[in-house]
């Protein structure tokens, strides 16, 4: 770091006097870097997927138009990720008055502490530095958030320790708001503050001035507020005040990803594959697919809640503990390689059913029924994208003829394989998923049931928990979570 001012005088002698000046605002300064980066063809807001298109424009909007903004969206879409992202186009290094708690500006000081510090020691007035990562400030809103909490409250000890009297604004104990001055201040979940609060807040947005107390302290901050809301509790009668929503410059909707492409990028990027423990995990496109087939397919079920919504957390994950249990399987199997199957998907059950607000029919199956339909449902649809049109009829005519395969959870690779081979025909058509012959023999395993399963989502075949894969008409009742056979249909004929 180099050398930085340590005094007022210094500061106004020094480079940095331009760009400390009393007029450019925090707003003023985004908007600034902001154009900066922009011309330089940066890229704004890295690791954030899907926006660039959507969101990301009427950010840029709104930062240009120096707005305060909320961003709408159900849980799980990156509101809290991008609202962090923005102290990068902060300056690096702020100065501020040395002790000051609401980081007086050293050219324009706030604070009846600050003023002090000025009109006392001049030019020798400290000055102190602080990155723009602590620029930031966040609070999740909750109702039991008080005034005190957000604005400040009189501290009757300070008062008695200064010798001032307790109106006076030196006895003040600034809440978050005033400490986030020349800064970030960021509140999530808006509609759950209580209306006071909300009053407070736009208060200090337009007017400049608080009250704490009863003793009114004038208080210009220079802040940019910033807030996430659900959309359906935002638009909730009484749930954002009339006049806070009024003084929110710009309102941006975010959404989940529009492409399964899409959300297997950000799952890839954010759920963590690469272990260390000596065990190469290998991860299969078609897996993968079919791991964001199901937060997809969930995100149209009508026995899940919609204003809730199905966070991309669910993929994020599912993948994880798709790949635990494919580790596990791989270590208790002592291999060296681990490659994740559809079974590995069913073990995933826990991190599922936590993720999903279920509607009244949906909570009369119950969350593990309903999750394992998703998945069924999930793999059905990667099966078509790959297998629509190819003719399986070999591997269909072993199992009407009487063949029958349980594969266990934890059986090894080796040992899978070789049950596998009995299915005639079978390991031929992997290569419609990319597994060759010369592939490893986790990945023509995990291949090859993968087929199985998805002949079985299409109801080509069955599965039962006793028999495993069987013929159509070796089936003598449902099995648990299953529903009846279907009659052969066009849609089921188009892979004989």
């Amino acid at each position: 770091m180099e050398q930085l001012p340590s005094t007022l005088g210094e500061l106004k002698q020094s480079e940095w006097f331009r760009r400390c000046a009393p007029d450019r605002s925090v707003k003023d300064e985004l908007r600034e870097n902001l154009i900066v980066r922009i011309r330089a063809g940066d890229r704004l807001f890295p690791g954030v997927v899907g926006y660039d298109d959507t969101v990301v424009p009427q950010v840029v909007n709104a930062i240009l138009a120096r707005h305060n903004f909320i961003l709408l969206g159900t849980r799980g879409q990156a509101k809290t990720r991008l609202i962090r992202m923005l102290t990068t186009l902060l300056d690096e290094w702020m100065p501020y008055l040395a002790g000051s708690e609401i980081r007086d500006h050293p050219l324009a000081p706030l604070s009846q502490y600050g003023k002090e510090q000025v009109a006392a020691l001049g030019d020798a007035t400290p000055i102190a530095w602080i990155h723009r990562e602590e620029r930031y400030v966040e609070k999740l809103a909750t109702p039991d958030v008080t005034i005190a909490d957000m604005i400040g409250d009189i501290d009757p000890i300070k008062a008695a320790r200064l010798g001032r009297d307790i109106s006076s604004e030196s006895t003040v104990h600034y809440g978050l708001l005033p400490r986030a001055n020349r800064g970030i201040f960021a509140i999530n979940e808006l509609p759950d503050l209580a209306g006071k609060i909300q009053v407070g807040l736009f208060n200090i947005m337009q007017e400049g001035d608080i009250q704490i107390k009863g003793y009114p302290v004038r208080l210009p901050l220079d802040v940019v507020l910033l807030f996430t809301a659900n959309p359906d509790d935002y638009t909730a009668r009484g749930k954002i005040i009339t006049p806070l929503k009024d003084r929110i410059g710009s309102e941006i909707r975010t959404h989940y990803p529009h492409s399964v492409e899409l959300g297997m990028e950000i799952t890839t990027q954010e759920a963590w594959t690469r272990r260390p423990g000596g065990i190469a995990l290998t991860v299969p496109k078609f897996i993968r697919e079919t791991v964001e087939a199901i937060a997809f397919i969930a995100r149209d079920d009508k026995r899940i809640d919609k204003r809730s919504g199905v966070s991309q957390r669910l993929p994020i994950s599912v993948l994880e503990s798709v790949v635990s249990n494919a580790e596990r399987r791989a270590l208790l199997s002592m291999e060296v390689e681990a490659v994740p199957r559809v079974v590995d998907l069913y073990a995933a059950l826990p991190s599922m059913t936590g993720k999903m607000e279920l509607e009244y029919e949906g909570e009369l199956k119950g969350g593990e029924a309903v999750a394992r339909e998703l998945i069924k449902a999930a793999v059905g649809r990667v099966f078509t994208h790959y297998f629509d049109g190819a003719n399986l009829g070999m591997i269909v005519k072993y199992f009407e003829r009487g063949g029958a395969l349980k594969l266990e959870e934890g059986t090894g690779a080796a040992d899978m394989i070789l049950q596998l081979m009995a299915v005639e025909g079978l390991f031929e058509k992997t290569a419609a998923l990319g597994i060759g012959v010369g592939e490893s023999d986790a990945m023509r395993a995990a291949a090859a049931e993968f087929i199985l399963e998805g002949l079985y989502a299409h109801r080509r075949i069955s599965r039962s928990e006793e028999l495993g894969f069987m013929g159509e008409e070796r089936r003598t009742g449902r099995g648990e979570g299953e529903e009846n056979p279907a009659p052969r249909n066009k849609k089921r004929q188009q892979f004989n």
